[in-house]
């Protein structure tokens, strides 16, 4: 079994990747490996990722991969992006940036939105990048009890349940992370043959 350490604290993350990498790989998060929260302050997704999965590599010289995730809607140009884990600000709850985002969309007519996963990959002292994109909607109301974040409020295309309204392995079967983990687990096979 490979071990290699998800630069992340979020506990719903982990579970999440670790039932789409499965079982060849320990997966080990920041508060197993007794690492402080890392701060992200770049200005893309991919920055954020990279400056994470750097800071393990530099900090406690193991392989490292970390991700970022944004919600990018439409007619809010783009926003919340990069922001959306404290788009209600610091130290804010998943619930307030919901409160938030739907209080701002209000009204609006246009309510296309995606999910952008970027995934940053240090493995042998090279960078490696895995990019996952979902196309959806932001309902005006709250939708399902599970997942995490923004899943109450966004449906995907092609769609009838919000992410929070499906199970665990229909969600990473079709989300952004998912997409973004399979693209790094394919790629981590091909090194081993």
């Amino acid at each position: 079994m490979k071990e290699i350490v998800f630069a992340t604290h979020n506990l719903h993350k982990t579970d999440e990747v670790r039932a789409i990498l499965g079982p060849d790989y320990h997966i080990l998060n920041l508060p197993e490996l007794g690492c402080p929260d890392i701060p992200e302050t770049a200005d893309t997704l991919k920055g954020n990722a990279l400056q994470k999965a750097q800071y393990v590599v530099e900090h406690y010289h193991r392989d490292c991969f970390a991700d970022d995730t944004g919600l990018e809607v439409e007619a809010l140009n783009g926003q919340p992006g990069v922001y959306s884990a404290r788009y209600a600000g610091e130290g804010c709850s998943y619930q307030d940036n919901v409160r938030k985002l739907l209080a701002e969309m209000r009204g609006m007519e246009n309510r296309r939105a995606c999910f952008k996963t970027v995934v940053a990959l240090i493995l042998d002292g090279k960078e490696y990048f895995f990019e996952g994109r979902v196309d959806g909607i932001i309902l005006p109301e709250q939708r399902g009890t599970d997942g995490f974040g923004y899943d109450p409020v966004f449906l995907p295309d092609g769609h009838d349940q919000t992410f929070a309204e499906m199970d665990a392995t229909t969600k990473n079967s079709i989300s952004h992370r998912g997409r973004a983990m399979r693209q790094l687990q394919e790629f981590l096979m091909r090194r081993e043959q």
